[in-house]
């Protein structure tokens, strides 16, 4: 494979950093609530963008390589799903107004990439230099399987986050509502810097991430072949990682009010987590009997197996969702979004 340079991490920052400011700075400068058609169109141009530059690692680095981010980008688009269900309850509580919901998420987002960068180089570190840590990874995900399996979605509580309750403590923040102060985060009362109560959302944006990332970025790693190195697998961690991040906020407001619909994802991801905790300590066995350069499961057919057990999942939802009454918890749940929008 060939060998990445520093110049590359560096082009591809600069390309995050340019999409990142025409998507704030010149699509969305004006605060609006985006329509499901723009919601579409932004979803199809994030995915685009990710499927290109695949192609591109697919043409630079031969088929392994692509089809292992590939791997990767669908896992962790599967998983933003997760994200968003989280996202409606934290909106909801806090009564945000859809036209603020996308700045917001552009915020939290960007921390989320800086998060994601300092976890995946630590944990690429650990399994490149710690060959035991890939079955002490594996069972954390055979664990998660088995958490996400039997929560059925679980709930969702922000006013017990911890961030939020210490930033109530330490910080002035001001009155009002959020129309007061639009899509600002700090303002002036009594002559008095503070914080607004869309800063408050953003922390706990950021806070539910942290927990994101602990039960996603584990899964990219063990994704890539420990064969393909250091510099390789945290490159291609990370860009699957945010490429599918990116998209995370059009995918938001096209499916913030159909997220009941994929009741069966969870298993899906589920069954994806266990799929690849057990690979990744079998690769372990294997590594230790014939070498690093040794395979226990080919790329492309973890690929093939990944893209399958999502698929299913996600079909079985809209399928039996046809057949299915909404109990009272989805209704109320719609009608939420809907005055939100």
């Amino acid at each position: 494979m060939p060998e990445i340079h520093l110049w590359y991490w560096f082009g591809f920052a600069g390309l995050v950093v340019t999409l990142l400011t025409l998507d704030l700075f010149v699509f969305h400068r004006h605060d609006h609530a985006p329509s499901l058609k723009e919601s579409a169109w932004w979803t199809i141009f994030w995915i685009g963008i990710a499927l290109i530059f695949n192609a591109g690692v697919w043409i630079w680095a031969k088929h392994e390589a692509g089809s292992t981010f590939l791997s990767c980008y669908l896992v962790e688009k599967a998983l933003s799903m997760d994200n968003i269900f989280v996202f409606v309850v934290i909106f909801r509580f806090f009564r945000v107004p859809m036209m603020y919901q996308y700045r917001v998420l552009f915020w939290g987002i960007l921390g989320a990439v800086v998060m994601r960068l300092i976890f995946i180089l630590a944990g690429v570190e650990l399994i490149q230099r710690f060959n035991w840590m890939n079955p002490i990874f594996g069972a954390f995900l055979i664990y998660t399987c088995y958490k996400l399996a039997t929560h059925g979605g679980g709930e969702v509580h922000p006013e017990n986050n911890v961030v939020l309750k210490t930033a109530r403590r330490i910080f002035r923040i001001t009155r009002g509502d959020h129309h007061e102060h639009g899509h600002a985060f700090f303002a002036r009362e009594d002559g008095l810097l503070s914080i607004t109560p869309l800063f408050l959302v953003l922390l706990v944006i950021e806070s539910t991430d942290v927990i994101f990332a602990v039960d996603s970025v584990p899964v990219v790693i063990a994704i890539v072949p420990i064969s393909f190195g250091r510099e390789w697998m945290a490159f291609l961690a990370f860009t699957s990682n945010v490429f599918a991040i990116l998209g995370l906020r059009a995918l938001y407001f096209l499916l913030a009010g159909m997220v009941d619909m994929f009741k069966y994802l969870h298993y899906g991801l589920a069954a994806v987590l266990g799929f690849v905790g057990l690979k990744m300590i079998g690769q372990y066995v294997v590594i230790l009997r014939h070498g690093e350069k040794s395979h226990f499961i080919p790329t492309w057919v973890s690929l093939t197996v990944i893209a399958g057990l999502l698929a299913i999942s996600m079909l079985a939802s809209v399928l039996f969702a046809r057949h299915e009454e909404p109990d009272e918890s989805d209704k109320n749940n719609e009608e939420t979004v809907n005055d939100d929008a």
